[in-house]
């Protein structure tokens, strides 16, 4: 068990000095530039690349289920009508979004 004296020294409790905080605040501010103007572009760029990819890997696979084949004008067709199918949902879609549906 602890023993208390009465002629034991007091414990005080120290903050920590101004200039820590300042450190921190910097090193957050910091962090949230980088994320901002350096990770934040490239992570969007990322993003677009994998959805230009996965649409092109749906279409190709739909189109290609009905038997038109990459690189044939039924394809070019095909491709070209479900682009104008996911437009029109885009649109739609958009419309929800701002009550006018």
């Amino acid at each position: 068990m602890f023993e208390i004296r009465a002629d034991a020294p007091a414990t005080t409790v120290r903050s920590p000095s101004p200039l820590v905080f300042a450190v921190f605040i910097a090193a957050l501010l910091a962090c949230g530039l980088y994320a901002v103007f350096v990770a934040g572009p490239a992570m969007r760029t990322v993003a677009a690349e994998r959805l230009s990819q996965a649409i092109a890997d749906e279409t190709k696979g739909f189109c290609e289920k009905f038997g038109m084949r990459s690189g044939t004008a039924e394809f070019l067709k095909c491709s070209d009508e479900l682009a104008t199918i996911r437009q029109k949902q885009t649109e739609r879609d958009r419309a929800a979004d701002q009550g006018i549906l």
